[in-house]
């Protein structure tokens, strides 16, 4: 039988960093940092996910819609009597159609917008956190690196 072999990667990479002991760095400050990135992209994976959710919802419902409107138009068209009535008939489709089609892209791409939208707010704020929290981080270290410049 062969031996169990570790997992080369099968390890707490908290543990592991706040374990090392680099001058002037608060280790425990950047896992807590990383924690919180980690957190946030989870959150904007899970908003991006839910939005897509909700335009593919729309789409299946505007597919059904436009699958029922058609057969009512054929239905409608094949009711005229004389070519002209077919002719009109067929343009009055057309031009609903046409129309209608332009009102479901503007309402997907503002679904897109608005998904993109909460993702990217989401991201920005954890960014500008991570930036004050570097900023409070240099400040303490600049103070404990030993030969760091003093002002």
């Amino acid at each position: 039988m062969a031996a169990k072999t570790d997992m080369p990667f099968d390890f707490d990479m908290s543990k592991y960093l706040t374990e090392m002991k680099v001058p002037g760095v608060d280790m425990d400050a950047m896992v807590a940092t990383q924690q919180k990135n980690l957190e946030a992209l989870t959150a904007a994976n899970r908003l991006a996910f839910e939005g897509m959710q909700a335009i593919m919802k729309r789409q299946t419902e505007i597919m059904r819609q436009a699958v029922e409107e058609s057969a009512a138009a054929a239905t409608g068209v094949a009711g005229a009597q004389t070519p002209t009535d077919k002719m009109v008939k067929q343009t009055e489709v057309t031009k609903e159609t046409f129309e209608r089609t332009i009102s479901n892209m503007r309402e997907l791409s503002e679904l897109v917008a608005k998904s993109n939208t909460e993702v990217l707010d989401l991201l920005n704020k954890r960014f500008a956190e991570v930036l004050d929290e570097v900023k409070t981080t240099v400040a303490k270290s600049g103070q404990q690196i030993p030969g760091a410049a003093k002002k």
